[in-house]
C-alpha cells in the first residue's frame, strides 16, 4: 500500500495556488515522477580504513598465517595480509597499545594496553571482536610473553612481579613470581619494572626475566627458584636468545651489547659497542645512545644475523634513526626517514629451538612501514603494496569518483607503473596472509587526492581496496626558489606555496584542472606519449575587488569596458578592447607589489613524461600591494572547452582551447539591476555638488593614463609633494589592511584622501566599489613564460554595481554602491559552478536548452550566464565564445554548495563532455573528438528541474519557468559542510554532511527525508575539508592525517559487507617441529618440554586473588571462537578445517595400521625363525 505523504499534498496545493501557469504545469509534471527510494534502502556503516596507522606504538607478526598487526596510541588495531587484505578494529577504552602477541596459527591475538588491561581478539571472523578482557587493578603492565604453542601468557608488571594468565579462560593462575624472590636477598634496591620475559628455547622450564636496573634472572619454574642471576651496571632494554639456549644477548642504555653464557653468570662473555669509538689506550669505548632492541637470528650455512635499533654515537646529532644489521664481520647501517618504533625479524620457522633462517626485517617507523630483504646484497627494501603513502605530503583536498569509464584505471596504471621506485627487491611481498573478499560490486572507483607539496595522486578504490595508480607533480611547472632572496612573492602562505586548493576532473575526456593556494590554475591533458614543452602557455589575470573609494586625479575619468546586454552575447576581449602599451609589473622594495604573480612559471623547457601534461597555466596577479584572493571554486567542461574559477572578488571564464580569457567580473556584476535579490545600500548616497559631473571623454586622457590605476605607479599626477606623501601613506595603510580591521583601514584611507584632495572636481560616491582587472595578450595569443613582463596590459576600472548601458557603451549606475562595514567584511564569494545545457532565462518551454554557466555564491544566490558556442571543428578554434550574464534565478539560505539538473522524468542529466583523444598524435592519426552520447533521449528539451543545495536548505526549481516546486530546510542549528547529488541503484538523492555530525539524505525531486543519522561530530577541520560522497552510496573522509575512513549509506552494501570484507584467517598447517636427531634423543640433548597445565593449573597452583584483576568475559572461549566465523566463507573455512582434521586422522590411522602390520610381520618372521632353529633339537639340547 502506498504511503500517504502530506508533504506532497502541501506542495501540490502551493503550486496550484500560484498565479503562474508555468508553475502549475511544473507541479503536474512533478506529481507524475515516481520515486523508488525509501528510507528502508538506507543504512550507515563503516566499511574499511586505508592508510598508515596514526601514531603506531607496537607490532606483532604471525609467522604461519603471515599476518602483521600494528597497535596505535589511540587503541586502534590495524591488521595487514597480502595486498588488498586490511582490517581495522578499535579498543573501546582508547588507551595506547603497548604490546601485541599472536597465538600463532590459532586465529587469535592478545593486546596489552596502557590502562593495564589485556584483551583476546578473535581473528577467525572478518570483523575481529574481543572474546575476553582482563583488567589489572593493582599493578601496571610493562611486558607480556606468550610462548609458541602455549596457552599460558606471562605478564610482567611495573613492580617487578610476573603473573600467568590462562589464554583460554583468561583467568589468573595462582603461580606468581615475586620480585623479591627472583633477585638476591642481599640486594637492597628494587630492580625496577620487568622489561623482558622469555623461556629458554631448549628448556621450557627455565624462564629468563630482565629487570630495568640491569639484573637478569634465570628462573626455574618447577623448583620455583632462581637458577642464575646476571648483573650489569647499565639498564637493560631488550634480551635475545641463541636458538641453542646456551647464550643470550642484552642491549643496554650505554649503547653496549653483552653476551652471556647461561652457566657463567659472573661476567659477560663478550661486551661490544657497535657504534662506539675505540680509544687508543684500550680503555672502554665512549658511551653511545641506548640500543632499544636487539634480535639474534642464526642460519645453517653462514654467520648469524644481529639486528639492532639505536646505539649511535652522541656526536651524530643531525643523523636520523638507523637500523644496524651485523652479519659476520660486516656491519651495515640503514638510515630511516622517521624514528623507529619497533622492528621484527621474519624467519622461516616459528620454532625458537631451530635455526631461524631470517629472510626479512619489518621496521615500523612513526610514519612508514619498511620491509628489508636480508637475502640480497645491500639489503634492498620490498616494494610496499599497501596504500601507506597517503600522508607522504599532507592531504589538502580529495574527490571521489564512482562508476568511472572502464578504460580509465588501466590507462592511469600504464603511465603510473613507470613511476615506481627503482632498486627494490625483486622478491614477493613477505606478508602474504589472508584472502580477498567476494565483492558483489565491481564498478571502477577512483580517488583523487591533492597534497600540500603540489602533488596529486590517483588511487584505484574499487572493491574496498586502495592502490596508487599515478602521481602528478604540479610544482614542476614553476621555478624552484634556490635561496631566501628567491622566495616566492606570495604572502598567502609562508609554507607549501604549491599546495592544492581544489580540483576538477572530467573522467570521460581526462581533462584535469587544479587550483593552488598561490592563486594559480593549471589545466592538464592526458597523453600516452612523451613530449618536451619549450614554452609553457601562461595567462595572467588581474582580478581584485577593493571595498574602498578610489580618488581620481584631475582630468582622470573612470574607464568602463563594454559589457553585453542580456539579449546579446559578448565578443572576445581581443576585439572589444584596444591594445594598450606595454606595462611591466612592479615588485620593488619601496613601492607596493603590483602586476606580479605569486609564483614564477618555469622558463626552461619542460620534459613531460606520459600521463598528464600541462596545457595552460592561469595566474592571478597582485594589485596595488594586495595579494590575489584564494580560489574558492573551480570547474572544467571538455565539451565547451572552458575552465571557470572564482574567489571572493569574482569569477573568470577561460577558453583553454584558444588560450584566451572570455570573462572576468565581480560577483555583483552578475546581478540584474531590477531583480529583488540585489543587495541595496544601507547608507544614503551623498549628493554631489552642482559642478561635479562625470563625463566620458576619451580625448581627455592618453592611452597610457587610461591603462594605469589612478592610485598606482609613478605616473599618477599629484598637485604637491604633500599629496605624494599622503598617497604613499595611503598605500602603506592598504598594505597593512589584511592584518587589521578592513573597516578602520578603509575609513582611514578615505579620510586621508579627502584631506589631501579638497579641490578635486570628481568626487566618487561614498563606499564606491571598484573592481580592477587585467588580462595579458600577445599577438592574439596567450602570454608566454619566457618573456615575463613584456606583454601588453589593460588595466580596467570597473564598478561592481550593476546597471544598464547607455548609447556610448558607458556604464550608468542604477543604484548607490555605498556599503557599510559589515558589507565590506562579508564579500559575496563564488562557492560553486555548473556547466551544462540548460535554460538560463525565462523562455518559452518549446525552446531548446543551450550551453550555460550556473554560479552559486556564498550569499545563497544562484546566477546564470548564457554561453554562445561556435560549431565544433575549426570554427571552434577560430571563433570566440559569447558570454552573457542573465541575472539571479533563485535565492537560498547559506552558501550554495552543489547544483544538478534533472529531466522531466526525474533522471539526472549528465554533464556534456568530450571523449578522450590522444592530443600528441599526428594529424593523420588524430581522430576528431566526439561528445559523449546522452544516456537517454533528450527529454529535458521540454523542461528541466534544477536541484540546488546550500548550507541550510535545498530547492528544486522548474525550468524554464524558474518557479520553485520543492523546498526543504536541512538544518537550522547547524550548517551543511558537503552536499552532493548522487546516483544510486534505485534512483537519485541528495546526501549532506553537516557540521553537527549528521548525514542526511533527501529524495529527488520531492526532497523527502530518507536518512538522518548522527554519525560524526566535526572535531577536526580535516574532516570537513576531505569529506566527499560518490555515486552508488559510497563516501570517505580523512579521520586522521594518515588514514582514510570509507563508509556506505546503502542498506544493500551493509547487508553484503561480510562477503565483501577480506578474510584474515586461512587454514594452514603448522610446520613440523625440528628433528631431535638420534644422539640427542638417546642422550637427552634435545629440547625439554614442560607440562604447564600441571604446573600452573588450579589443582597445583591454586586460585589467584580476585582483587588482582577483573575478568570481563566475552561471547565464548577458544572452542566457541573456532566456530564464530559467519557467512559462506566462514562455512567453507570450517569445512576445510574439518576435512583437514579428518584427513589428518585418517592419515594417522593409516600409519598406525601400517606400523601394526609391519610389527606383526616382523613378529611372524621372528617366531618362524625360532621354530626352525629349535625344530630338530631334543629337550635336553636346549
Amino acid at each position: 500500500m502506498k504511503k500517504f505523504n502530506i508533504r506532497k499534498v502541501l506542495d501540490g496545493l502551493t503550486a496550484a495556488s500560484s498565479s503562474s501557469a508555468s508553475a502549475q504545469s511544473g507541479s503536474k509534471e512533478n506529481d507524475a515522477i515516481p520515486e523508488s527510494l525509501q528510507s528502508e534502502h538506507f543504512q550507515l556503516c563503516k566499511t574499511v580504513r586505508h592508510g598508515f596507522p596514526h601514531q603506531p606504538s607496537s607490532m606483532a607478526f604471525d609467522p604461519v598465517q603471515k599476518i602483521l598487526a600494528i597497535g596505535t596510541q589511540s587503541g586502534a588495531l590495524r591488521l595487514f595480509g597480502r595486498a588488498g587484505v586490511e582490517c581495522y578494529c578499535q579498543h573501546e577504552s582508547g588507551a595506547a597499545v603497548i604490546q601485541l602477541q599472536f597465538l600463532v596459527n590459532e586465529g587469535a591475538l592478545v593486546s596489552a594496553l596502557t590502562d593495564d588491561s589485556i584483551h583476546l581478539w578473535n581473528l577467525r571472523q572478518k570483523q575481529p571482536a574481543i572474546l575476553h578482557t582482563l583488567k589489572f587493578s593493582k599493578e601496571r603492565i610493562t611486558f607480556c610473553h606468550l610462548p609458541f604453542q602455549s596457552k599460558w601468557l606471562y605478564v610482567g608488571t611495573e613492580r617487578g612481579n610476573i603473573y600467568i594468565v590462562n589464554v583460554e579462560s583468561f583467568t589468573l593462575s595462582g603461580y606468581v613470581i615475586m620480585w623479591n624472590k627472583a633477585i638476591e636477598l642481599s640486594t637492597k634496591t628494587h630492580p625496577g619494572p620487568v622489561v623482558h620475559i622469555s623461556d629458554n628455547p631448549m628448556d621450557e622450564g627455565k624462564l629468563l626475566i630482565g629487570y630495568e636496573c640491569g639484573i637478569v634472572v634465570l628462573w626455574d619454574l618447577k623448583c620455583k627458584k632462581a637458577d642464575c642471576r646476571y648483573n650489569y651496571d647499565e639498564a637493560i632494554h631488550s634480551v635475545a636468545w641463541h636458538h641453542e639456549g646456551k647464550q643470550f644477548i642484552c642491549s643496554h642504555s650505554d649503547g653496549t651489547l653483552t653476551t652471556w653464557n647461561v652457566r657463567a653468570p659472573a661476567k659477560p662473555v663478550q661486551t661490544i659497542t657497535p657504534h662506539g669509538k675505540q680509544s687508543k689506550d684500550g680503555k672502554k669505548p665512549e658511551p653511545c645512545k641506548p640500543i632499544l632492541k636487539v634480535e639474534y637470528k642464526t642460519t645453517r650455512a653462514g654467520d648469524p644475523f644481529m639486528v639492532l635499533s639505536g646505539g649511535l654515537s652522541y656526536d651524530t646529532l643531525g643523523r636520523r634513526s638507523c637500523l644496524t644489521v651485523m652479519h659476520g664481520k660486516s656491519t651495515t647501517v640503514l638510515e630511516m626517514d622517521y624514528p623507529i618504533v619497533d622492528f621484527l625479524t621474519l624467519c622461516e620457522t616459528p620454532y625458537p629451538n631451530d635455526f631461524q633462517e631470517p629472510y626479512a626485517v619489518v621496521v615500523l617507523l612513526e610514519k612508514d612501514l619498511v620491509v628489508i630483504d636480508l637475502g640480497q646484497i645491500g639489503y634492498p627494501i620490498f616494494e610496499n603494496p599497501y596504500p601507506l603513502s597517503i600522508h607522504e605530503s599532507p592531504v589538502t583536498c580529495c574527490e571521489y569518483f564512482a562508476d568511472c569509464p572502464a578504460e580509465l584505471i588501466p590507462a592511469l596504471y600504464s603511465v603510473g607503473c613507470r613511476q615506481k621506485r627503482q632498486g627494490c627487491s625483486k622478491k614477493e611481498w613477505p606478508i602474504s596472509g589472508g584472502n580477498w573478499g567476494q565483492g558483489t560490486h565491481s564498478y571502477p572507483e577512483i580517488l583523487v587526492t591533492g597534497h600540500a607539496d603540489g602533488s596529486v595522486k590517483f588511487w584505484d578504490a574499487s572493491v574496498l581496496m586502495l592502490q596508487v595508480l599515478y602521481k602528478l607533480k604540479t610544482a614542476k611547472v614553476f621555478e624552484r626558489a634556490r635561496g631566501k632572496e628567491e622566495k616566492p612573492s606570495t604572502d598567502i602562505v609562508d609554507e607549501d606555496p604549491f599546495a592544492i586548493q581544489t580540483l576538477s576532473w572530467c573522467p570521460e575526456s581526462r581533462i584535469f584542472c587544479v587550483a593552488g593556494v598561490s592563486a594559480h590554475v593549471i589545466i592538464y591533458r592526458f597523453s600516452k606519449q612523451e613530449v618536451t614543452t619549450e614554452v609553457i602557455q601562461l595567462l595572467e589575470v588581474r582580478l581584485q575587488c577593493e571595498l574602498n573609494d578610489v580618488g581620481f586625479p584631475d582630468g582622470a575619468v573612470e574607464q568602463t569596458p563594454t559589457l553585453p546586454t542580456p539579449g546579446t552575447t559578448s565578443s572576445s576581449p581581443q576585439e572589444s578592447e584596444p591594445t594598450p602599451p606595454t606595462s611591466t609589473g612592479s615588485n620593488s622594495s619601496d613601492g607596493p607589489r603590483d602586476n606580479v604573480p605569486c609564483l614564477k612559471v618555469r622558463s626552461a623547457p619542460l620534459n613531460q613524461s606520459p600521463g598528464y601534461q600541462v596545457e595552460l597555466v592561469v595566474q592571478l596577479l597582485w594589485v596595488s600591494g594586495e595579494p590575489p584572493q584564494p580560489i574558492t571554486s573551480l570547474a572544467v567542461n571538455s565539451a565547451y572547452g572552458l575552465v571557470v574559477f572564482g574567489n571572493s572578488n569574482g569569477l573568470a571564464v577561460v577558453d583553454y582551447l584558444q588560450k584566451t580569457l572570455l570573462l572576468h567580473m565581480g560577483t555583483l556584476e552578475l546581478y540584474s539591476p531590477t531583480e529583488p535579490y540585489l543587495r541595496q545600500p544601507r547608507s544614503p548616497r551623498k549628493t554631489q555638488p552642482s559642478g561635479a559631473v562625470c563625463e566620458t571623454n576619451e580625448g581627455t586622457n592618453t592611452t597610457e593614463e587610461r591603462c594605469k590605476s589612478p592610485t598606482s605607479g609613478p605616473t599618477s599626477p599629484y598637485n604637491s609633494d604633500e599629496e605624494r606623501k599622503q598617497q604613499r601613506f595611503m598605500q602603506k595603510v592598504k598594505s597593512k589592511s589584511r592584518r587589521f580591521s578592513k573597516t578602520v583601514a578603509n575609513d582611514f584611507a578615505k579620510m586621508s584622501r579627502k584631506i589631501s584632495s579638497p579641490t578635486t572636481e570628481h568626487k566618487p560616491d561614498m563606499g564606491e566599489i571598484v573592481l580592477r582587472q587585467c588580462f595579458h595578450k600577445q599577438s592574439g595569443s596567450v602570454k608566454v613564460a619566457r618573456k615575463p613582463g613584456t606583454a601588453p596590459m589593460l588595466d580596467v576600472q570597473r564598478s561592481q554595481s550593476c546597471g544598464s548601458f547607455n548609447t556610448n557603451n558607458a556604464f550608468a549606475r542604477s543604484r548607490s554602491s555605498s556599503v557599510t562595514s559589515i558589507d565590506r567584511e562579508s564579500r559575496e564569494a563564488i562557492s560553486s559552478f555548473q556547466l551544462c545545457d540548460s535554460f538560463p532565462r525565462k523562455t518559452d518551454p518549446a525552446s531548446a536548452p543551450g550551453p550555460s554557466l550556473w554560479v552559486g555564491t556564498s550569499q545563497g544566490a544562484v546566477l546564470a550566464v548564457s554561453l554562445s558556442m561556435p560549431p565544433d571543428g575549426d570554427q571552434r578554434l577560430q571563433e570566440h565564445v559569447g558570454v552573457s550574464p542573465c541575472g539571479t534565478l533563485v535565492r537560498l539560505k547559506g552558501g550554495v554548495l552543489t547544483m544538478a539538473f534533472l529531466d522531466t522524468s526525474g533522471v539526472l542529466i549528465p554533464r556534456p563532455c568530450e571523449l578522450w583523444f590522444e592530443p600528441n598524435a599526428t594529424d593523420q592519426d588524430r581522430e576528431r573528438p566526439k561528445r559523449r552520447p546522452p544516456a537517454s533521449p533528450p527529454a529535458y528539451s521540454e523542461g528541466q528541474y534544477a536541484v540546488v543545495c546550500s548550507e541550510k536548505q535545498a530547492k528544486v526549481v522548474s525550468l524554464p519557468s524558474h518557479s520553485c516546486v520543492h523546498k526543504h530546510n536541512i538544518t537550522e542549528a547547524s550548517f551543511v559542510l558537503r552536499a552532493e547529488v548522487v546516483q544510486l541503484a534505485g534512483g537519485l538523492c541528495i546526501v549532506c554532511f553537516c557540521a553537527n555530525g549528521h548525514i542526511i539524505a533527501l529524495s529527488l525531486p520531492s526532497l523527502r527525508p530518507l536518512l538522518d543519522v548522527n554519525y560524526l561530530p566535526l572535531t577536526d577541520m580535516r574532516i570537513a575539508r576531505t569529506f566527499c560522497f560518490s555515486n552508488l552510496g559510497q563516501a570517505l573522509y580523512m579521520n586522521s592525517s594518515m588514514e582514510i575512513q570509507r563508509i556506505t549509506y546503502i542498506q544493500e552494501t551493509c547487508d553484503n559487507l561480510q562477503e565483501m570484507l577480506s578474510e584474515l584467517f586461512t587454514p594452514v598447517e603448522t610446520p613440523e617441529a625440528p628433528n631431535r636427531g638420534f644422539f640427542k634423543g638417546l642422550f637427552g640433548g634435545g629440547a625439554q618440554s614442560l607440562d604447564r597445565e600441571d604446573l600452573f593449573g588450579e589443582t597445583t597452583a591454586g586460585k589467584a586473588s580476585s582483587s588482582l584483576a577483573q575478568h570481563i568475559p566475552g561471547p565464548g572461549g577458544m572452542e566457541g571462537m573456532k566456530g564464530a566465523a559467519s557467512g559462506v566463507v566462514g562455512d567453507l573455512a570450517r569445512a576445510r578445517i574439518a576435512l583437514d582434521e579428518r584427513g589428518q586422522k585418517l592419515g594417522e590411522l593409516e600409519e598406525r595400521t601400517a606400523a601394526m602390520m609391519a610389527s606383526a610381520d616382523s613378529f611372524s618372521k621372528h617366531a618362524h625363525g625360532i621354530m626352525l632353529k629349535y625344530k630338530d633339537k631334543k629337550w635336553y639340547q636346549l
